[in-house]
């Protein structure tokens, strides 16, 4: 893949001679340890004392294996020097964009108020500051974490779309239109070499002058006598007033538009997934976060239309009390329904869960958490556990300096999660225990965000066992294929029985898994009549990049497959006469090869044949 974004080859020259020799060590080692690399890199001190970076290394040897310094290209070498593993060991590579500060539905007394963020969100949590550095731009962020991952060596050819900030639902529709088109402009761009940034940043430059309010550099908190939302309003009132005149002018051909008319149709949209479904970097999952009251059948109708296939829900608690003593501004039921109307769509469950929050108690948040998966209504595929932080900015101080809230001890906060660690099944991921709150953001309470750790040791030291996805995931070792058995996990939820199969080996780690809905209940809409559902396959291992298999490693090694043949299997067992598929844009073309069919919304795959 050849890149229009080069690296700078007047400094990589200029230590040409430390670079080779660092480089040749390190083809000379295909057991390279982090340590001995560090001692490598010691050894060649850049400007006599510092340490070159890794994407410094990365750069040379793409630049000095085209030069023919260095044996040709192996990917293998990228991989031993590549930053962070992790980020990428589940599959597929996360890139995280937020969305413009605007005014949310919510009046929850435990979120933050920084007016420089959507709301929750913090200037100083990583991805915002990323976020407000690209001036909330979809193109910008998207091409320039695409460009981050790639100079530090991950793979950059599927990619999982995450959009945060706010409540995705109350946004106007033509914006969300727009973030995402943009989102696919800048893969697209991306992955042909094409670089439009500096274009963007200079009309970024002229919006900001043209709308000072962009650029606030103090938190300005609003007072008890302004909500968040009369502040942004205020703050961004012309611009918004002018966003939608704009858009209007152009859908009445009285104006034209450039990259940052916040304006798209649902054409340029749908042109734009179409050129995704064969190119170079692929969206093989995207996810928008939003709330349980404003989910409805015509909102997951929608948002599928928009290419999504997951969606982020706050549940923070199951019990009215605490909702209500927390202003979260709706009951369970209504988180009740939009899981019902969720799951009937195909879409991944990504729920949030808070335990700490005012009205709670160490014993009522396991009671709770129990709950979440005891009862049909929830059961979620995936999890974010965020004990409630006290943030000044956020209503909760005024409960705190009252005495009417505290922070749950050290102790009780481990008891919580160890006995939630233990009461997760198999086929739920913990994606994230700890929200990355800074500890300068956090007045009182946990500031440590490797608690997930602490409560695996606690497990481990009792003897206990957490079922978890993330626990269990495959990651970067290497598995024998032969070691390799499917396991089924059913369960039932409110309109479906739900099947969890799993490669796994003897020890239970995960190498693949796909979730199979079998509808109890009309369908949401007639293209899923009598119509068995996939909601989600995955395969873990180290991302590679698409039609390549690496020795020992779980990915293009036809995992996926056999369990969508499974799949098959089960779905004609029980009477369907279609399977159906909730394709990401990105995966189109790969289940066009196992026999399904373009649909409206989905795919779908005759199983009368």
């Amino acid at each position: 893949m050849t890149y229009k974004t080069a690296p700078n080859l007047d400094e990589l020259e200029l230590y040409r001679e430390s670079l080779l020799a660092i480089l040749r060590q390190v083809l000379n080692m295909p057991e390279l340890a982090q340590k001995q690399l560090e001692r490598i890199l010691k050894s060649y001190p850049k400007d006599g004392s510092g340490l070159f970076r890794r994407d410094e290394l990365i750069r040379a040897y793409r630049h000095f294996t085209e030069m023919g310094d260095l044996p040709t290209f192996d990917k293998t070498i990228v991989e031993r020097l590549r930053l962070k593993p992790v980020r990428t060991s589940s599959g597929v590579t996360p890139v995280t964009v937020l969305t413009k500060p605007f005014p949310c539905p919510g009046t929850c007394i435990f979120c933050p108020n920084d007016i420089r963020m959507p709301k929750s969100y913090l200037s100083d949590e990583p991805g915002a500051q990323r976020a407000e550095a690209n001036a909330f731009d979809p193109y910008l962020q998207t091409y320039r974490r695409l460009l981050a991952l790639y100079n530090t060596g991950h793979p950059t050819d599927k990619i999982e779309m995450i959009i945060l900030g706010g409540t995705w639902s109350f946004y106007p529709e033509t914006y969300q239109i727009w973030f995402i088109k943009r989102i696919f402009d800048a893969l697209h761009d991306f992955g042909n070499g094409v670089d439009h940034t500096a274009e963007v940043e200079s009309l970024l430059l002229e919006h900001s002058q043209l709308h000072p309010a962009r650029n606030i550099t103090t938190i300005n908190m609003p007072g008890h006598d302004q909500t968040y939302n009369q502040v942004v309003q205020n703050i961004y009132r012309d611009e918004m007033y002018r966003s939608r005149e704009q858009a209007h002018a152009i859908e009445l051909g009285l104006t034209e538009r450039t990259p940052m008319t916040e304006f798209a149709t649902w054409d340029e949209l749908e042109t734009a997934h179409r050129e995704n479904e064969n190119a170079v970097c692929r969206c093989v999952g995207l996810v928008i976060e939003t709330r349980p009251d404003h989910i409805s059948e015509e909102e997951v109708l929608r948002i599928r239309r928009l290419g999504c296939t997951k969606v982020q829900i706050g549940f923070q608690s199951l019990n009215d009390e605490v909702l209500r003593l927390n202003k979260r501004g709706h009951e369970v039921a209504a988180t009740r329904r939009a899981v019902k109307l969720l799951r009937q769509a195909g879409f991944k469950i990504h729920a949030h869960w808070m335990p700490n929050l005012y009205g709670s108690s160490p014993e009522a948040d396991i009671e709770d958490y129990a709950r979440m998966f005891n009862d049909p209504d929830f059961r979620p595929d995936e999890l974010k556990v965020y004990p409630c932080s006290l943030i000044e900015s956020a209503e909760l101080m005024d409960y705190y300096q009252r005495g009417e809230w505290r922070p749950y001890t050290h102790e009780e906060l481990l008891g919580v999660l160890t006995a939630c660690f233990q009461l997760t099944p198999d086929y739920c991921r913990l994606t994230r225990v700890i929200r990355d709150i800074p500890g300068t953001d956090i007045v009182v309470g946990n500031k440590m965000t490797n608690f997930r750790e602490l409560v695996q040791q606690e497990l481990a030291q009792n003897g206990s066992y957490t079922g978890d996805i993330r626990s269990r995931e495959i990651r970067h070792r290497n598995v024998a294929l032969d070691r390799l058995f499917l396991d089924e996990v059913w369960y039932t939820s409110n309109c479906s029985d739900e099947v969890f199969l799993q490669y796994i080996t003897p020890e239970r780690q995960i190498a693949g898994f796909l979730r199979l809905s079998l509808p109890t209940e009309p369908p949401i809409t007639p293209e899923l009549e009598n119509a068995a559902m996939i909601r989600e396959v995955h395969v873990y291992g180290q991302s590679i990049e698409i039609g390549e298999a690496l020795a020992g490693k779980s990915q293009h090694v036809g995992l996926g497959k056999q369990l969508i043949e499974r799949a098959v299997e089960i779905a004609r067992e029980r009477g369907y006469q279609q399977l159906a598929v909730i394709s990401a844009i990105g995966t189109r073309e790969y289940y066009r090869k196992r026999g399904f069919a373009d649909g409206q919304l989905y795919q779908l795959r005759d199983l009368r044949e």
